[in-house]
């Protein structure tokens, strides 16, 4: 049974559950401060580690691909490592789209890979928590509309270690919703006066697939579905209604069934996120398109 981030996750206050909570929490910051002074292995290639402490819904992994991109088009040799998951083949594929990806069950066993076939950098789609490395450049992604959630460690909330660690890290990047950006900049300093910003935000590339007369059912199975709606939204997308799946969600075909046929009694055509698509059997995707984005 795959489960949907708790509300009370992203509640601008603790709430009575989040404090009940609470003490398994600091256990589990209890327990991964033991790993923050583990011998770590250090590498000849160059490592770049683009993860989150705010779980999900981030912009990792097209955060990774545009720094590949970056790396390629000045020449060096590039490959992905990302963490073998049997529920995250969705991401896997789109990294493959795009360069060598090393999928081992741990970090370390794709980097010994990846020197030895002589890349001269490897970017890592997630990973900051594993301390067996000694990166060489850290940078943490935050999404602007969710920020830190209710400011709590799991279980208690969406955090994957305290926000304080934020000072352990060479850069942040966010993306999402301008709003709050003033507020976050500030807090990130208090926390770390060096770290570094970077800003960005995800751009639809075949928006000419389209037609904006039309009405739409959105849905998706990613770590922060509010980013996705509102990325419409601001594209001028008509969203009649729009359903929301748990992170890497396996849709049934009795799922698809139901979309169809609310996206018929409501007249409107059905979209999704790439990373969903990639999700979906094949016999199930003539009706339902997908809008690409890149940053």
């Amino acid at each position: 049974m795959q489960l949907k981030k708790p509300e009370f996750w992203d509640y601008k206050k603790p709430n009575l559950i989040s404090w009940l909570l609470f003490p398994i929490s600091k256990l589990v910051e209890v327990y991964s401060s033991f790993f923050l002074n583990k011998k770590k292995n250090n590498f000849k290639i160059k490592t770049i580690c683009i993860g989150n402490i705010y779980i999900g819904g981030t912009g990792k992994t097209s955060l990774a691909i545009t720094i590949n991109e970056i790396l390629k088009k000045n020449k060096f040799r590039t490959c992905f490592i990302k963490k073998f998951y049997s529920n995250q083949d969705d991401e896997q594929k789109i990294l493959q789209q795009n360069g060598r990806v090393f999928l081992e069950k741990k970090r370390f066993d794709s980097l010994k890979i990846a020197e030895n076939e002589k890349y001269q950098y490897a970017i890592f789609d997630d990973g900051l928590q594993d301390h067996s490395i000694d990166y060489d450049f850290k940078l943490v992604c935050f999404n602007t509309i969710n920020w830190i959630g209710n400011g709590m460690v799991i279980p208690a909330g969406p955090l994957r270690e305290n926000i304080k660690n934020l000072k352990q890290y060479n850069y942040v990047f966010l993306n999402g919703n301008l709003e709050n950006l003033d507020f976050i900049k500030k807090e990130i300093f208090s926390l770390n006066p060096k770290i570094q910003i970077m800003i960005g935000e995800y751009i639809p590339t075949n928006l000419n697939e389209f037609n904006f007369n039309e009405n739409y059912l959105a849905f998706s199975g990613i770590g922060n579905h509010e980013t996705f709606i509102a990325m419409l939204k601001s594209n001028k997308f008509k969203i009649v209604k729009h359903i929301e799946y748990p992170d890497h969600y396996k849709y049934s075909k009795n799922d698809i069934k139901e979309l169809l046929k609310i996206s018929k009694k409501l007249n409107c055509k059905i979209i999704t996120t790439e990373k969903d698509f990639l999700r979906l059997e094949e016999e199930n995707i003539n009706e339902i398109k997908f809008v690409k984005t890149k940053l």
